[in-house]
């Protein structure tokens, strides 16, 4: 293949737009903050599961109280009812008299150990309001921490697809002044080569694998015209020749 040295110099410059396309790609898609986020979000994930057991556990001590609450209100009405009905005279048997005695006795008995079941989960209750408070905190700080991380992230990618966008544009002026013929294997030497196809021989080695040329190699390429595209042995890819060869 042959091609002007003006345009094989121009495919260098196209080389050149595609590597900074690679790595602002690479650039967008290892930004601090992807890591930062996911990091957050597990957190995030983990606080809201443990303060929906702390709000259950809430609602249910909640409707424990309730119950309890309840429990005393109705030994204590049945209290005061008997109590009402031993002051009142209406009782006169002795031994419904002693009965009724020993059934206010009872039912105060029952009205303390209520009132100690409530107070003990009163005090589960209080406990889960504070956890659920504390973790309603801890939430609303992860939350802060992400929507920043995040408004960073978005506007690194602002700044990213900004200069993407005009290497791109560049690329397509360079690009379209490329001979066809020499584009074509050129893209496919970059598709095959890990994104480059064509690369400078400078000092005698090629830039896209590193390696010097042999000497036979070296002789070939100095005695090839001007326009005649070259190869490199090692890597294939193509090499361009320029005032700093070596040649």
């Amino acid at each position: 293949m042959n091609a002007a040295p003006a345009d094989q110099i121009r495919l260098l410059d196209v080389q050149g737009l595609d590597v900074r396309l690679q790595q602002l790609a690479h650039k967008r898609k290892s930004l601090p903050e992807h890591a930062e986020i996911e990091a957050l979000t597990k957190d995030l994930a983990q606080l809201r599961d443990l303060l929906v057991a702390a709000q259950t556990e809430e609602s249910d001590c909640a409707r424990e109280q309730t119950k309890a609450e309840q429990d005393v209100d109705q030994v204590r009405t049945r209290a005061a009812r008997d109590q009402q009905r031993l002051g009142s005279g209406a009782v006169t048997s002795p031994r419904d008299l002693e009965n009724l005695q020993r059934e206010i006795t009872s039912l105060a008995k029952r009205q303390g150990d209520l009132e100690d079941v409530v107070l003990e989960v009163m005090e589960r209750r209080e406990s889960a309001q504070e956890r659920v408070g504390e973790l309603t905190g801890r939430v609303s700080s992860v939350q802060s921490k992400i929507d920043d991380a995040t408004a960073r992230r978005d506007a690194a990618f602002g700044e990213i697809d900004a200069e993407v966008d005009s290497v791109t544009k560049e690329r397509g002026v360079v690009a379209g002044a490329v001979p066809a013929d020499l584009l074509k294997l050129y893209e496919k030497l970059r598709e095959q080569q890990g994104g480059i196809g064509a690369a400078k021989l400078y000092q005698r080695s090629c830039q896209g694998c590193r390696q010097e040329l042999a000497i036979t190699e070296l002789n070939e390429i100095r005695s090839a015209a001007p326009d005649t595209v070259v190869r490199c042995e090692n890597c294939r890819r193509i090499l361009v020749r320029t005032a700093e060869s070596g040649l």
